[in-house]
């Protein structure tokens, strides 16, 4: 001991410097893994959407359209989903965002042209009638999600500019869910079905204000909404169908009378508004 130059200085420091260093690589490890779950969540809920529409077709070519209708209610879940998980954990991206809008496509444009096509449309007395329905509508839906896409930041966030392709496909899906859950066959409704189908189609197209609902949370909820909201639940327990489908018939009026109030009144309900961001999904 008395050979030591430092007999004061304690052993293995150089050691325990290690010890640190390897716990910190672990610690920022953890948390690259840990930001990389959070960029993928959102993208799986789109991905979730994606997959529901994708089932649809596949049911309606089953003929098991009830499950087909279904498929686009779930397709609309998910899609309401990756947008807010997005914002919730700050994980916003330009490749969220073109993913949601194919995704959106497939799910609320083509599945439902094809469902209702398969469902009742092929049975009207021209072909080519029935496909330009369909096809009518699946173009409506690109044309939406374009010009949604080229707008954002540019339009009032409480409102919509034209029927969402959620909601369009809703009216669509909800229609055949309603028929073939009351065991009426598409060939009975076929001229109905082309009614909804261009309805639904058009009003995507249209520059009819539809609210939005993205300034609910914002606002405090009287008792009186809230016993609606529950009645309203209990009604969709009890006939999800009827209800589902009378939710967007109420909704695509809405935003006719919108229009009406505006071209009567001269009054708009809605500004443009400069320089605010959209809703970008990941």
């Amino acid at each position: 001991m008395a050979n030591d130059p430092n007999p004061t200085e304690p052993p293995f420091v150089e050691l325990d410097d290690g010890k640190d260093a390897v716990r910190e690589a672990r610690a920022a490890q953890k948390l690259k893994l840990r930001r990389r779950g959070m960029y993928a969540l959102p993208s799986l809920f789109t991905l979730g959407c994606l997959f529901f529409g994708f089932f649809g077709i596949v049911q309606a070519m089953n003929l098991r359209f009830d499950y087909a209708a279904m498929s686009i209610f779930a397709a609309m879940i998910m899609d309401s989903l990756d947008g807010r998980v997005a914002r919730m954990t700050g994980t916003q991206t330009a490749f969220g965002a073109e993913l949601d809008s194919l995704a959106d496509m497939v799910s609320f444009g083509a599945a439902p042209a094809l469902i209702v096509y398969e469902w009742s449309l092929r049975t009207l007395p021209s072909n080519r009638l029935a496909m330009a329905v369909a096809f009518v509508y699946a173009a409506c839906a690109a044309l939406r999600l374009a010009r949604f896409n080229v707008q954002i930041g540019s339009i009032d966030k409480r409102f919509f500019n034209g029927l969402p392709s959620p909601a369009a496909a809703a009216l669509v899906a909800g229609f055949v869910w309603l028929m073939d859950d009351h065991g009426i066959d598409g060939k009975t409704v076929a001229w109905w079905t082309l009614v909804v189908t261009l309805a639904a189609g058009l009003s995507m197209v249209t520059t009819a204000k539809f609210y939005s609902f993205k300034s609910m949370s914002k606002r405090a909820v009287s008792f009186t909404a809230l016993a609606v909201i529950a009645l309203g639940i209990g009604v969709a327990v009890a006939e999800p169908a009827i209800a589902l489908f009378a939710l967007f018939v109420c909704y695509l009026a809405s935003g006719y009378v919108v229009w009406a109030y505006h071209a009567v009144t001269g009054k708009s309900l809605v500004a443009p508004v400069a320089g605010e961001g959209g809703d970008t999904k990941v």
